[in-house]
């Protein structure tokens, strides 16, 4: 890995600014932990930039909580208070559009998936957010809930300076071709392994 310098350049037109200020589609996939830690910790670095941060949580159970969801609405609040960071927005299942909000079939679950994706490519539309998170996305796109070409479209095609980081196992081809940084979590070792569950401050 180059230490912060680029091996090659490319003949693009681009100037270095320019280059180096590229929008960005990052994949975190892989089987191993470590996923959504990661994205939720790139955006705490673009809130401390002062960007509008939304995370689009596709997660099975609205009652699932997460450490970095209530960090986050508490540094939203801090930014309406003190014009500090970004504004901040957090939706997931048995919210608003998010998929899932109730009990139903699969076919239900899969229509909600597709009005969630909607809602988040008219944002992208109108540039709502410098940075979407759009954590566990991978599996509504796996299921076949979600067009994948639709998705890899809207991403390239999106207006303005818009970063987007989309966690989950078993990213599709076309994603991973698409995007411009994928990083696969690959297992070593895991407290698991030795019998032991998940504990407060390391799963959630």
């Amino acid at each position: 890995m180059p230490q912060g310098k680029p091996e090659t350049v490319p003949d693009d037109g681009r100037t270095t600014r320019q280059r180096r200020n590229r929008p960005l589609v990052v994949v975190h996939t892989g089987e191993m932990k470590g996923k959504s830690t990661a994205a939720f910790g790139l955006a705490l670095r673009g809130w401390n930039q002062g960007w509008s941060i939304g995370v689009f949580q596709f997660v099975k159970s609205a009652k699932w909580k997460v450490g970095e969801e209530s960090a986050f609405l508490a540094l939203g609040k801090l930014h309406e208070q003190t014009g500090e960071g970004g504004p901040v927005e957090w939706h997931k299942m048995g919210a608003g559009w998010s998929w899932s909000r109730k009990s139903g079939t699969e076919d239900d679950h899969a229509e909600a998936a597709r009005e969630g994706w909607a809602e988040i490519a008219r944002r992208i539309e109108r540039e709502a957010h410098d940075l979407y998170v759009l954590d566990e996305f991978t599996y509504p796109l796996k299921w076949g809930w979600i067009d994948v070409d639709e998705v890899v479209r809207t991403l390239a095609d999106r207006p303005g300076h818009q970063h987007v980081v989309i966690t989950g196992r078993d990213a599709p081809r076309a994603l991973v071709d698409a995007a411009d940084l994928v990083t696969h979590m690959t297992k070593v070792k895991h407290p698991m392994d030795a019998g032991q569950k998940g504990q407060k401050g390391i799963e959630w």
